[in-house]
This record gives structure tokens, C-alpha cells and sequence, in this order.
């Protein structure tokens, strides 16, 4: 079965990493269905039940979003707040649809990686600003993996300031080609 990607970007058109994502992702239909929140729902008015099914029909689920003062972008939050609803991915009465179900994040970070760590200027990991996702995920028995980031777009693209791309390599089609494998390895 298909994973399915839920990209939550507020202005896709204007981003460079989850743009240069998605746009590789069609590249394989056959694999990835792309589900881009804010195009769906321009009012946030989010379709519960035909969000249910779509992820119903897909084996894997992976949330893609720019860190947005260190969370998600405000419609995934209102998205996961009433599709996961007791009763469908919690609870006694059926609350079983994230079971086993394999969950991962795609996130990119406009701070370089070394500003994420307990030493750096944050003091905390992106993994723990992530937090309150895996936490979700466990709650509901979903097989939660570790994330997949693009670090860095504010200084200097492609992983963490100490990366030296080689000449002619390009940080982002590095990162792109290392999603798709993330994704293939879920």
C-alpha cells in the first residue's frame, strides 16, 4: 500500500525545502499520495470523515511541515485535533485506526542543527520539540519513526553548518534524495 503524505505548508508556493519535496514525490505516484492541507481546507474547515478514510486507505502516514515557532504550522494542529478523536484513533469504542500504523514527521527548520541541541542556542533537540507528535503517536499505538529535517534554510541550506557540500552538490537535492529513501525505508 501507498504512504500518505500530509503536507501541511501555509504557502507552499513560497517555500523551498517542502516545495522541493512534494515536487519530487510526484515524480512517484504509484508510491506517495500527497494530501497539501492548506490547498484542501483554505477556510480550515477540515472533512473529518473523508480525512479518516483517506488515511484508512494508506499503510503509512507521514506529516510534512515547516517547524513554525518551534511547532507545526496552526491547521495541522486544528487537523489532528479532530480527525485523531477518541472513538477512531483512541478509546474503547473502535479507537484503534493509528494501531501499528507507521507514523513519521518531515519537517524542515529554518535553525541551523547545532542551534538545536542542548548545548545550543535552544537548549533542546529538534527530537524534543517534537515531543508532543510522538507522544500523540504512542497514545494512539501508532509505530512512530524517527524524523526525517532539513536543517538550516535561515544560514546555510543542507543539514548542519558544519557540512561541507562537495563542489557542483547541492545541500537540498542531497536532503531530497535522502526523503525519498527516509520514506522508502519507513
Amino acid at each position: 500500500m501507498k504512504t500518505l503524505v500530509v503536507v501541511a505548508h501555509p504557502s507552499i508556493e513560497t517555500s523551498t525545502i517542502n516545495k522541493r519535496w512534494v515536487e519530487e514525490l510526484k515524480k512517484y505516484p504509484e508510491d506517495y499520495t500527497i494530501h497539501e492541507l492548506y490547498k484542501s481546507y483554505p477556510t480550515e474547515k477540515v472533512d473529518v470523515e473523508k480525512e479518516r478514510q483517506l488515511i484508512e486507505s494508506h499503510e503509512n502516514l507521514v506529516l510534512q511541515f515547516p517547524i513554525q515557532w518551534f511547532n507545526s504550522p496552526s491547521l495541522l494542529k486544528k487537523w489532528m485535533d479532530e480527525v485523531f478523536d477518541y472513538g477512531w484513533a483512541y478509546g474503547s469504542n473502535g479507537g484503534d485506526k493509528l494501531k501499528n500504523r507507521k507514523v513519521a514527521l518531515a519537517v524542515s527548520a529554518g535553525i541551523r542543527a547545532s542551534d538545536y541541541s542542548k548545548e545550543g542556542r535552544y537548549g533542546h533537540t529538534l527530537e524534543q520539540i517534537l515531543i508532543p507528535f510522538e507522544t500523540t503517536f504512542f497514545y494512539c499505538q501508532a509505530n512512530y519513526r524517527p524524523i526525517h529535517a532539513f536543517y538550516g534554510e535561515e544560514n546555510k541550506p543542507g543539514g548542519t553548518e558544519e557540512e561541507e557540500l562537495k563542489p557542483g552538490e547541492n545541500g537540498l537535492e542531497h536532503n531530497t534524495t535522502e526523503y525519498i529513501a527516509f520514506l522508502n525505508n519507513l
